[in-house]
């Protein structure tokens, strides 16, 4: 094979490795579990479907920008959370008095506090830890990608409707 074959196709191989990494789905199984019985959720392209659905009408909430919205709406009216600088605030509200999470080095903390006493979960290695604990039998759901902020908030949201079942 000629050199710029060569680099044609290595070039082409690490976009489609990329594409798969940035556009690719993310599973998210409850606790440990890697099996997909276990699949809480699942995010493609902002989209949070049901288990492991992939139809529009199991679409759960959906990201645009820094806000997430309820289903497939696009209304002002079914803004679940707006996402700024870290906080995550109650529908499309900015005030600090609607902060429900400040997301920071990892944890969830409750409204705008930073204090370790207000730590809500512990986020590593695609994990999500009850607290601020690092034991397996601690985890909550562990995801098989990564998620920007606004999907992982997204997928929090559902988490907590999940478990509140």
């Amino acid at each position: 094979m000629p050199p710029m074959s060569k680099r044609f196709l290595f070039s082409f191989l690490v976009i489609i490795c990329f594409s798969a990494t940035v556009y690719g789905q993310v599973r998210v199984f409850r606790g440990t579990s890697g099996y997909s019985s276990d699949i809480i959720c699942t995010v493609d392209n902002g989209n949070i479907y049901r288990g492991t659905s992939r139809y529009s009408s199991d679409i759960i909430c959906h990201v645009a920008g820094e806000k997430i919205y309820k289903g497939t709406s696009g209304y002002s009216s079914d803004v679940l959370y707006t996402i700024s600088q870290s906080r995550v605030f109650n529908g499309t509200s900015s005030y600090s008095s609607d902060i429900i999470w400040t997301i920071r080095d990892g944890k969830i903390y409750s409204g705008t506090s930073t204090y370790s006493s207000d730590i809500l979960a512990t986020i590593r290695d695609r994990r999500v830890y009850r607290v601020s604990s690092s034991y397996s039998s601690d985890v909550l759901f562990t995801m098989d990608g990564d998620l920007s902020p606004e999907e992982f908030v997204a997928v929090w949201h559902v988490f907590s409707d999940f478990i509140s079942e």
